[in-house]
């Protein structure tokens, strides 16, 4: 939403008990009139002195909000939809729903920092869903579009109702992957770990111990030495370039497009990732589409809502080609088939629900199936991990003993023989 018109003035107003209150407040309005006449119905006094402020000054105040805001975690989200929706469905007014979010103390201090930023919004004469639209980083696409609808039609409470579950199944989604990787993840630490133990205090050792034998070593030996000598000599050199090469792939993930969508493609191509990340994409493609369909939204504008919504490079890029299709007037299902990289399944059961017109139940079918298979990746991750994590533990217990334990063998056996041949 544009913020045109919406203007800062310092006031100071005469109370009717005497006392002159002075402050800030922000008005979306057109003309200084309109300011004065809302602030002396708000504070019920006689304005003394109201002073717009230059528009620069306005923009360096935005400026401060988002800097200096809070980050709002999706949880905190849910509630504040929630709770709006259910008091709005009450009859209570929604000033004062506002009012009650910001003033519970039992609450979590996160909904009642949104009720503040709406509250101010609505107080200088927003509504709710231009609101939202001012803070883009707290109200999802989804979530803003489903909010006008509500607006529009009147049934406002029923769509922060549904937006409050929709993204508490978001949370859900992105928990059972979390959960799902930190198993692997913490045995790859702890293998890398050992790997970090023998090159930087075994490998020295024995390497000294070589040294004072005078003993001969294998190329493969002698390159692990190497290795370690490095390490030891320019740990701190080696932990900045590691360091220094994890945020730049963050920064590459984050910034450059082309390398996400390569992450993207990479992960459906290997034999667990792709299993979780069809998974966890088409639940949340499913549940998206389901959701704005259901809302009213046209196929068109629910496919560029989602394409737009969506984080994973690899679906995003098909769901622009399967709009384009659509607006040359293919049905979903057929312009899904025609992109690929859909699943079959989905596919199928998406054009049966186009051509039967009950395409709302088959999304929402699908979306219960594929968060169902993704518990179940879940749940199975670590059995399935688990050969792999193996072969590579195995593989580097294996290198360690080639390439040290061997010589060492070798040492002991050459030592026997001499010593025999002695007596």
């Amino acid at each position: 939403m544009s913020t045109a018109g919406l203007r800062t003035y310092f006031y100071r107003v005469l109370l009717p008990h005497g006392k002159v209150q002075t402050g800030f407040l922000r008005l979306l309005v057109e003309r200084d009139h309109s300011a004065r006449l809302r602030l002396e119905q708000q504070t019920e006094g006689t304005v003394l002195t109201l002073k717009r402020l230059p528009q620069w000054l306005s923009m360096l105040d935005d400026m401060r909000r988002k800097v200096f805001a809070g980050h709002v975690r999706p949880v905190d989200l849910a509630g504040f939809l929630r709770d709006m929706g259910i008091m709005l469905d009450a009859g209570v007014p929604m000033m004062e729903a506002l009012r009650t979010l910001i003033e519970d103390q039992s609450g979590h201090p996160g909904v009642a920092d949104i009720a503040r930023r709406v509250h101010t919004d609505m107080g200088s004469g927003m509504r709710i869903t231009q609101s939202f639209a001012r803070h883009p980083d707290v109200f999802p696409e989804t979530v803003r579009n489903l909010a006008e609808i509500g607006d529009e039609s009147g049934a406002l409470p029923k769509m922060l109702l549904e937006s409050a579950a929709h993204v508490e199944r978001l949370i859900d989604i992105k928990r059972d992957i979390r959960t799902a990787m930190i198993y692997p993840m913490l045995v790859l630490a702890s293998i890398m770990a050992v790997g970090f133990f023998w090159l930087y205090y075994v490998v020295p050792n024995l390497a000294q111990l070589f040294k004072q034998l005078r003993a001969k070593l294998p190329p493969l030996t002698q390159w692990l030495i190497n290795v370690s000598d490095v390490l030891v000599q320019y740990l701190l050199l080696v932990a900045i370039g590691v360091v220094l090469l994890v945020v730049a792939l963050v920064w590459l993930y984050r910034s450059v497009p082309k390398f996400k969508q390569g992450c993207h493609e990479l992960m459906h191509r290997l034999p667990i990732l792709r299993t979780l990340s069809t998974s966890s994409g088409m639940a949340f493609i499913t549940e998206h589409l389901s959701l704005l369909v259901r809302a009213g939204l046209d196929f068109m504008m629910s496919l560029d809502v989602l394409s737009r919504a969506t984080s994973n490079e690899y679906y995003r890029a098909r769901l622009i080609k399967v709009r384009d299709g659509v607006a040359r007037g293919e049905g979903i299902g057929a312009s899904m088939r025609r992109v690929g990289g859909f699943p079959p399944m989905a596919v199928r059961m998406i054009s049966v629900g186009e051509e039967s017109g009950s395409l709302e139940k088959q999304l929402d079918r699908l979306s219960d199936e594929y968060r169902k298979r993704l518990d179940v990746v879940v749940k199975s991750l670590g059995e399935i991990v688990k050969p792999a994590l193996i072969l590579l533990a195995g593989g580097l217990f294996i290198f360690l003993i080639v390439a040290l334990l061997l010589p060492i063998y070798d040492l002991v056996r050459q030592s026997v023989s001499q010593s025999m041949g002695g007596g």
